[in-house]
């Protein structure tokens, strides 16, 4: 009896019976399964530590969704209108004398003309109540900041390639390693040593340059106990792949333990170890100082951390005084870097003499010490509601501030020396 049933070798499928674009569809499904990989992704950005970073993911995530409202029907109707009037649909109505509709042109530029005002209204008052220069007002959503609550102060220096914190009202120093109090305001100073930098730290806030020979300023909080990540975000060089740094948040008992135990060690940061600190170097351990030399940063930020060197401070008041002639041609400072970060020092004194502990004016001034930038930091109001347009005087009426006003300069001159 002839057994008329295929085999199970005539089922096979052969590998070359697919064509090539379904091999393709096919490898393509085979790796969806990896992207719940991504599910174990931290988006920090997104979901941070910080009310200060909460609040501009917020502001990230609401302005999305506003532009949204525009191109997702936007690129609705371009697939609906290429599908309607594709050449195989012989029955789509076709006007070729239509050229106006009034309804039409009221939805085209009503919903886009209410959704930019509504990011505009958001964008400004984000930008008064997020400014990275003003104290914040709160530690978290509905929790105002105490009023007996003192503002745990960090000094940021961005050296090659790595990162120095000082923490002056505990007179200790880190190095890539920034330990905070949680639900305590934080107030950096940030400045860096060579080279423009970025202080970035997602769990906290937005991104801070950092310039030699000026000073920013950031006020963010720490919500959340744990170990977070900060890095530079912007390119200084070799080695600024590895310029991270950790966060580590905890309770503030911790923090006051974990201060007590670095001012037990021995390493003391003194113009000198900073100096050797400041060599570009990477992949730094963390590391710890006991002690930390008094107006360290503001010799940093006045670039005259070398003995001996005047301090930029004192050269702008010479200058704000009338300079000082001929003389004052030497007041240069004769230090710069290399490519690759290295410090070169060359002459300036009259005649080109290579003396390296020459190159510095140092009979000009007797204080030697660098003197503080003015603050440049604003107080977080009693009430926000201006900020949010209540209450704003109408141009032009009684009170109103006239135009063209500008906000005064600084009234704070530089202490004498």
């Amino acid at each position: 009896m002839r057994n008329d049933r295929p085999s199970c070798a005539d089922l096979t499928i052969e590998p070359a019976s697919l064509d090539r674009p379904a091999r393709r569809r096919w490898a393509a499904m085979a790796l969806l399964p990896l992207t719940a990989l991504l599910g174990g992704c931290d988006w920090i950005v997104l979901n941070p530590a910080g009310d200060v970073a909460r609040q501009q993911a917020d502001l990230v995530v609401i302005s999305t969704w506003l532009m949204l409202l525009i191109i997702v029907p936007v690129m609705g109707l371009t697939v609906f209108f290429a599908w309607k009037y594709r050449a195989a649909n012989t029955e789509a109505q076709y006007e070729p004398e239509w050229s106006h509709s009034t309804q039409l042109e009221l939805v085209i530029w009503s919903a886009p003309l209410l959704i930019i005002i509504a990011l505009g209204a958001l964008t400004w008052v984000a930008t008064h109540m997020l400014d990275p220069y003003r104290t914040i007002n709160r530690i978290g959503h509905a929790r105002p900041v105490p009023a007996t609550a003192q503002p745990l102060d960090v000094q940021v220096v961005a050296l090659n390639w790595k990162w120095l914190f000082i923490y002056p009202q505990q007179g200790i120093a880190t190095v890539n390693e920034l330990v905070v109090p949680t639900d305590r305001p934080l107030r950096f100073r940030i400045t860096s040593s060579a080279v423009m930098n970025s202080f970035y730290a997602p769990a906290l806030a937005g991104q801070i340059y950092a310039m030699p020979g000026m000073e920013t300023k950031l006020h963010a909080v720490l919500n959340q106990p744990g170990r977070y990540e900060g890095f530079s975000a912007n390119y200084s060089g070799a080695g600024f792949s590895h310029m991270r740094f950790a966060i580590r948040g905890m309770d503030e008992a911790g923090f006051d333990r974990w201060a007590a135990a670095v001012r037990k060690g021995a390493a003391s940061l003194d113009r000198t170890a900073y100096l050797t600190l400041e060599k570009p170097s990477e992949k730094e351990p963390i590391r710890h100082y006991a002690s930390v030399t008094p107006d360290l940063f503001d010799a940093v930020v006045n670039l005259c951390v070398r003995p001996g060197k005047m301090c930029m401070s004192q050269m702008m008041a010479l200058d704000a005084r009338g300079g000082m002639g001929n003389a004052g041609r030497w007041n240069l400072a004769a230090l710069s870097y290399d490519k690759f970060g290295h410090e070169e020092v060359s002459a300036v004194t009259p005649g080109g003499l290579t003396q390296a502990d020459q190159v510095f004016i140092k009979a000009y001034c007797t204080n030697n010490r660098p003197m503080s930038a003015a603050g440049m930091e604003t107080q977080a109001p009693a009430d926000t509601s201006i900020l949010q347009g209540a209450g704003l005087p109408i141009p032009g009426s009684p009170g109103a501030a006239p135009p063209g006003l500008s906000v005064p300069a600084p009234t704070t001159e530089p202490t004498a020396f």
